[in-house]
């Protein structure tokens, strides 16, 4: 029989909607007591007598071996903590013997708790709910995370007098101020100086977006565009970061005349608009104006790509044109994005009834989504690397942490307009309306992903934590067109963002066409083959077979009713959260 251990409560709400500094993290904290005090539901938390036994008798075995051995003297006792745990790598950890201990008595603990965790008698949702909540508080328990129990920071605040602690509150301070944690050295760099520095010139501006047209690298281009979808969530810029690992110049030295949306960063006036604005108002908007531009073949079709939401974006766009009767794109490539969302990974965690009516109540008929609760959602995922690796160097060493482009572009972070959200979560996350044909009306049509027949070029990354490769591999699925799956190693970033000239990672390929593609991810990648280096050069190849002859490339931007209005990258994407 069952041993109940605590009895239920509501499902907690999805972020605060506070605006205060920190106040999105500070309004966490309830989510992660709902989630330890009760499984979802009002069910309690259940687990099996025998198997509750052994988890304790274990934990009590191993504190009385790690008791006995500081009572004892024993100079090498506890061991020192693991070598991979960047927490407990500095030498000091294993200098000090009670440091040692400290570090051994929290990863025992920690140990136990996840022990607890993947034991409870429940559904997978509720097991995935209560996995988080314990990782919360076991990261943010860790011993680093305090002055007094952390020897490092001590350490350098002896050898520098009080300085490194003197940095650390001026820090602390800063970032209260600008209401968000400082993850890298943002004084090093500069939207349109040293980040999105790609030449170009914006073409075309509404209320939603810039329109960037780039300037060509080679004497001659493809005749059919190449349009970027960038997610609306996100600056567009993390597909142009340096010249050394910008998708778009790679695009641009291909020889493809690139275009690239680059959404505005929502504010008050804009608290109204909805998913249908952004695909009507946004997407469509783009591809008829880039078809205007430099559509120079037959058809007089582009190509595009989405990426993330962007790529969802794309693919309701697409949908929306097929079901008009309008043939605006010849192809699609669609990185890291998700069609079907039977399986969303940890975002998960986040997303059930009460929450997301929670957010139609506040935020359905008009409002904001701030950039910051964003951020603040998603750096809760890897909390860590994203949290308390900066409350640590930040604050009790008084470290200013390194430059990095692609951390920068994480921090700058954007608004979402509230109905938009709300939709969103609701018709995706919640009910996954978007895979069933006719499940949905979007621009004012029935939406069908399946009559969407262009040839498309699926990526996903293997490591992916929002987007799962084996989720974004039912586009293939979903979709009716002639599809090419690629498989990247690393996540949802740092696989998409792998410049080929660098020769890192690996990806994986299947010669299968749509009507050979198993109907289980798994099932293909058993077949699949592992090739060094980026995924870059195996998209190069593909879209270069859709990008039409080559033309002379256009010596200016835009045409006679577009004309530049500003170099890139223009206005929009330099507005901050």
């Amino acid at each position: 029989m069952a041993q109940n251990t605590s009895t239920g409560s509501a499902a907690p709400p999805f972020f605060s909607g506070q605006t205060e500094p920190w106040a999105a993290w500070a309004d966490m904290q309830p989510v992660w007591t709902s989630l330890l005090s009760g499984a979802a539901k009002g069910q309690p938390v259940l687990f099996e007598p025998s198997q509750l036994q052994a988890l304790q008798q274990r934990y009590v075995d191993e504190f009385r071996q790690l008791w006995s051995g500081l009572l004892e003297a024993d100079a090498a006792s506890p061991s020192a903590p693991p070598e991979n745990d960047r927490r407990f790598s500095h030498n000091s950890w294993a200098e000090s013997r009670i440091s040692r201990y400290t570090a051994a008595l929290y990863l025992l603990g920690a140990r136990a708790l996840f022990d607890l965790a993947e034991n409870v008698q429940t559904d997978e949702t509720t097991r995935q709910k209560l996995r988080f909540a314990v990782q919360q508080w076991v990261d943010a328990a860790a011993p680093s995370n305090f002055l007094a129990l952390n020897p490092e920071a001590l350490e350098k605040a002896v050898q520098t007098q009080g300085e490194s602690l003197r940095a650390g509150v001026e820090n602390w301070l800063k970032d209260l101020k600008q209401g968000r944690m400082t993850q890298t050295d943002e004084s090093v760099f500069e939207v349109g100086r040293n980040v999105a520095t790609t030449a170009g010139h914006v073409v075309f501006e509404n209320d939603l977006f810039q329109l960037i047209e780039y300037t060509p690298l080679t004497e001659r281009v493809h005749a059919r565009p190449l349009l970027f979808v960038p997610p609306s969530i996100n600056k567009y810029y993390i597909l142009d970061l340096q010249p050394d690992n910008s998708l778009v110049r790679f695009a641009v030295e291909q020889g493809h005349r690139t275009f690239v949306v680059s959404w505005r960063n929502p504010d008050a006036s804009m608290g109204h608009l909805t998913w249908d604005d952004y695909v009507q108002g946004g997407v469509i908007r783009a591809m008829e104006v880039v078809r205007d531009i430099a559509a120079q073949g037959s058809d007089g079709t582009i190509n595009t790509l989405g990426f993330c939401v962007g790529g969802t974006l794309l693919a309701n766009a697409l949908a929306v044109l097929q079901a008009r009767g309008e043939q605006f794109a010849h192809s699609a490539t669609l990185l890291t994005t998700m069609v079907d969302f039977t399986d969303t990974g940890i975002l998960s965690v986040y997303v059930d009834e009460a929450s997301v009516a929670l957010r139609e109540a506040t935020l359905g008929k008009g409002g904001l989504m701030t950039g910051r609760e964003l951020a603040s959602a998603f750096s809760s995922l890897r909390p860590n690397d994203l949290v308390w690796n900066y409350v640590v160097g930040n604050y009790l060493k008084g470290e200013t942490p390194p430059p990095f482009d692609l951390l920068y572009w994480n921090s700058d972070s954007t608004n979402l307009p509230g109905p938009l959200f709300a939709w969103y979560l609701r018709n995706t996350y919640l009910e996954n309306k978007m895979r069933q044909p006719g499940a949905l009306t979007v621009a004012g049509v029935p939406l069908n992903l399946q009559a969407v027949k262009l040839p498309t070029y699926v990526y996903a990354s293997r490591e992916d934590h929002i987007v799962p490769w084996k989720t974004a591999y039912e586009t293939t699925r979903i979709l009716g067109g002639p599809m090419r799956f690629v498989l990247g190693a690393s996540g949802h970033i740092a696989g998409v963002i792998n410049p080929a000239k660098r020769n890192k990672r690996s990806h994986w390929t299947s010669p299968a066409s749509q009507r050979k593609l198993p109907a289980q991810a798994q099932a293909w990648f058993d077949a699949a083959t592992e090739h060094p280096g980026s995924w870059w050069t195996d998209w190069a190849q593909w879209l270069a077979k859709q990008a039409g002859p080559e033309v002379a490339a256009p010596k200016k931007p835009g045409n006679a009713r577009y004309k530049p209005i500003e170099p890139a990258p223009g206005r929009y994407v330099k507005v901050r959260a």
